[in-house]
């Protein structure tokens, strides 16, 4: 097993971290790849049960940095399609992927994507995670307050039949928002790739088949 630098000086969760990234054989893929980031296995694996990136699409990667799933949706939706991401950090361009730099929360975030997409977007993709406190409870909160504001977005942005997809964590606090997406969506339901470590907590939403003519969610 490779030997880490610094060893000593590392807490013993950071070395656990990096054990495990080393071991990784998602990250070790990546590399191999060229691909920026495990994350991309995931949304690869979704995509391959439930064909949400097909060509042509118009696709939203919400908080894309540093573009690991907007690079699968630009190879899914080919040259026809269009993907747009946006992030308040940078990111490296990615070939057939339009990046704004800026909060989605911006009142003018929803009009600017639509611009760029030429219309509504046939899918909105979000794997942000908000910064951890290491109070478990804190940070669950803080994980599905973001998948919210990401449904709401979602709802501005998507076509009729549109798809929405986001990390979650398992815990008893969403059910508000399951009830919102299934008001809104045909078809909701938890999804857990086999590229999500089996000891994390994260899970995904993805609803399916967006009822246009509903209302958008509300506060």
């Amino acid at each position: 097993m490779a030997r880490l630098k610094d060893e000593k000086r590392r807490t013993a969760s950071s070395r656990a971290w990096l054990e495990r990234q080393i071991r990784d054989p998602y990250v070790l893929r990546a590399r191999r790849e060229g691909l920026r980031s495990r994350a991309a296995y995931k949304l690869t694996e979704i995509d391959d049960k439930f064909r949400l990136l097909r060509p042509g699409a118009r696709v939203v990667d919400l908080g894309a940095a540093p573009g690991g799933w907007s690079e699968v949706a630009a190879r899914r939706v080919g040259a026809s399609g269009r993907v747009v991401a946006i992030d308040v950090l940078d990111m490296k361009p990615i070939a057939g992927v339009e990046f704004v730099k800026l909060d989605f929360l911006d009142d003018s975030a929803p009009g600017r994507l639509k611009t760029l997409l030429g219309g509504k977007a046939d899918a909105v993709l979000s794997d942000m995670a908000a910064n951890t406190t290491g109070h478990r409870q804190t940070d669950h909160l803080r994980i599905m307050a973001l998948a919210e504001a990401a449904a709401h977005f979602a709802c501005e942005i998507l076509a009729a039949g549109g798809s929405f997809l986001c990390k979650v964590l398992q815990g008893g606090t969403e059910a508000a928002l399951l009830a919102d997406l299934k008001r809104d969506f045909s078809n909701v339901k938890h999804v857990k790739p086999a590229a999500s470590r089996s000891e994390s907590a994260e899970l995904y939403l993805l609803a399916r088949g967006f009822r246009a003519s509903r209302p958008a969610l509300t506060d």
